[in-house]
């Protein structure tokens, strides 16, 4: 014990072992090769010498334990050196549920992935008071499964249909769900744990399992049925061929019924393969790629809990309500009551779904205010323009509200397409003002693009920074420059959906080229959720900036009033919120090149953003147009996707486009700094 780096053991005057996991030089657990080592070192003497009882718990006051080292992932090179270390895992787990004395897992906040499967080796779970969603198996979202026997252990104690949500969808849940799903064993106050888990331990009940009707599914002539409801659940929200992940789950249950002797063996295997497989790297990519935007800028001393949104309508009544959702008092702007109620009707639904506690939901609705008169300015650390985009009607409000600010006040615009470079030729601090682009819907979408251009002052770029990670979204910072980033790159992609659709290619067929690619939503279903007056404007915009034509249809669609999912009918139509598609095509003569033609624009478009510097990298642009646009995650982001098929491949195949069908598949000149790896 006096070896371990990772681990502090004390034990008591009543024979218990206090283990307290504290792993050296880091932020917050997590199970490395070497953290594990440790345990088995530990644990070996009490086999067969066992204490009174076993207390794991958390030396870091952030939570339990994160889950496995995700950097050894990267240095994985084979299946076989990836057993090996699953199988490390395992075996250390196996040994502390079969030690002869009663342990307790002391859960005091986030226990994910390896840390929450240590803890279901555990006799027993406790947690620390808490409402937020802690308890997790989030292992699907980096293209695995549980492997440090998750995949039987989950089923053992809380059955097929909890275990396998929770491992299918990789969502935490609360301690007080967990506990009526039979995860846990108790919820302790933060003062009175070590209590809670000596009764727990004088206890000696049985450990928790599945209910009666659980075991019953778990048994082998019932599994085919519940197999196949399960499946038509993964299917309908992802592809076999690209996530494979979510089917292993299924695949593994259905095969072993989550047997301790056979299914952690073929656990590990099955985890293996998906370690070193495409998809997996892709999204261990992306997860260290979100890392790299929530590091982004220095920590400020300013901070943003006063906000002043003027506009109310989507976009600007949406903004708000999710600025006083993450806990900052915001007054609404508008030309009068009328046109504010709808956004705090909208709010008040968000709200609802959000927020379970009936308290806690009305101090958030208390925080966000009408403000018609825009009293709120002048209290405001941060004000956010987000009206129509017209250019001078915005220099008119933004020189309005310039004269009314606190000193050391932030102004932003979200505006989707004018350069701040023309905006703030009105205000009298032009190095203070910065853009906030956020992306509808959005509560659902999780990238801001923060805009600055060349003389920006840096401080107030970390504020907006500082901002963006403080109401949960991934801050991604831009140049000023015609569309910015997301809209930039998507133009392209939905403009050939347009050329496509003009040339007589059924819209559905070229929805499902883009999602066969791995698109969450195809280009067609996409202008017509923003609304085809947006895209019309934003083509206008754009077109007038890279010398391209707009699509006379969405001109000709606007006059009809056919604005896509507002008005009820655009390239679909729509019913509820969905739009209403065809049954399949009967056209079997479909361009050969359909998805070439939709998704390499978008390619070439982020090349030529990374040459003009609109974002200062390859990793970063991967970032921002995955969770701008939700670019296919298992392919790792276009310049990543681009370099894995091969620039020169790919710059071929854009010539020959080029050559049938015009200079908008023209590669782009900064092809020749991309590289291949």
């Amino acid at each position: 014990m006096n070896e371990a780096k990772n681990w502090r053991m004390e034990t008591d005057t009543d024979g218990i072992v206090w283990l307290c996991i504290d792993k050296d030089d880091a932020g917050a657990n997590v199970l490395s090769g070497p953290v594990l080592t440790e345990l088995a070192n530990i644990i070996a003497p009490y086999e067969n010498n066992p204490p009174r009882g076993l207390v794991i718990h958390s030396g870091k006051s952030n939570g339990f334990i994160m889950g496995a080292d995700i950097n050894e992932f990267t240095q994985i090179e084979s299946a076989e050196q990836a057993y090996e270390l699953i199988r490390l895992g395992q075996q250390v787990l196996d040994r502390l549920e079969a030690l002869r004395c009663p342990s307790v897992a002391a859960i005091n906040g986030f226990a994910l992935g390896g840390g929450l499967e240590l803890a279901m080796a555990c006799d027993y779970r406790l947690v620390l008071q808490n409402k937020k969603p802690i308890l997790g198996l989030p292992e699907v979202q980096l293209g695995i499964h549980p492997g440090f026997g998750g995949t039987v252990r989950a089923v053992q104690i809380m059955g097929v249909r909890a275990a396998m949500q929770l491992m299918l969808t990789g969502k935490p849940i609360t301690a007080s769900k967990a506990i009526r799903q039979g995860l846990i064993d108790r919820i302790a106050a933060p003062d009175n744990w070590r209590q809670a888990a000596k009764e727990l331990i004088g206890s000696r009940k049985p450990k928790a399992r599945a209910s009666f009707l659980d075991r019953i599914m778990n048994l082998s002539p019932v599994r085919p049925f519940i197999t196949s409801m399960l499946l038509k659940q993964v299917r309908s929200r992802a592809r076999r061929e690209h996530y494979p992940a979510p089917f292993a789950i299924v695949d593994l249950w259905a095969r072993f019924g989550a047997s301790p002797r056979t299914g952690y063996e073929a656990e590990a295997r099955s985890i293996a393969k998906l370690m070193v497989g495409e998809t997996s790297r892709n999204l261990v990519r992306v997860f260290f790629l979100q890392n790299r935007l929530k590091s982004q800028g220095s920590k400020p001393e300013q901070k943003i809990a006063r906000v002043h949104v003027v506009g109310a309508g989507v976009m600007g009544g949406d903004i708000a309500a999710w600025c006083a959702l993450r806990g900052m008092n915001v007054t609404l702007q508008d030309r009068g009551i009328e046109y504010i109620e709808p956004a705090l009707e909208r709010a008040n639904k968000l709200f609802k779904k959000k927020i379970r506690d009936a308290k806690d939901r009305e101090e958030t609705i208390a925080r966000l205010n009408a403000d018609v008169d825009g009293l709120g300015i002048a209290d405001a650390d941060l004000i956010i323009e987000a009206i129509y985009e017209d250019l001078e009607a915005k220099q008119e409000l933004l020189r309005q509200i310039e004269s009314s600010m606190k000193p050391g006040a932030i102004l932003a615009t979200n505006t989707s397409s004018i350069r701040l470079e023309e905006l703030r030729t009105v205000l009298q601090q032009p190095q203070r003002f910065i853009g906030l682009h956020f992306f509808n819907p959005v509560a659902m979408l999780p990238l801001v693009e923060v805009i600055k251009c060349e003389d920006t002052v840096q401080e107030v770029l970390d504020v907006g920074f500082a901002f963006v990670k403080a109401i949960g979204k991934f801050p991604l910072e831009c140049t000023s420059s015609p569309g910015f980033v997301v809209n930039r790159i998507l133009a392209p992609y939905m403009a050939e959906a347009m050329h496509l659709a003009e040339s007589g290619v059924p819209v559905a067929e070229i929805d499902k080229a883009a999602e066969e690619f791995g698109m969450p939503m195809g280009p067609v279903e996409l202008v017509d959720s923003i609304g085809i007056d947006v895209a019309l404007h934003v083509s206008k915009v754009l077109g007038a900036a890279f010398n391209r034509p707009v699509p006379a249809r969405l001109a000709e669609m606007v006059e009809n009033n056919q604005l896509g999912r507002k008005s009820g009918q655009g390239f679909y139509r729509w019913e509820d919120g969905k739009a209403v598609k065809t049954g399949g095509s009967e056209t079997t003569d479909l361009p050969t090149d359909l998805q070439d033609r939709l998704m390499l624009p978008m390619v070439n478009e982020a090349v030529a953003c990374l040459r003009e510097g609109v974002v200062v990298d390859a990793d970063l642009l991967d970032a921002g147009v995955i969770f701008g646009t939700g670019f296919a995650p298992f392919r790792g982001g276009p310049l990543k996707y681009a370099r894995d098929r091969g620039t020169g491949e790919i710059q071929r195949v854009l010539t020959e486009l080029a050559g049938k069908y015009g200079d908008r598949f023209r590669p782009d000149e900064g092809w020749s700094d991309l590289g291949d790896k």
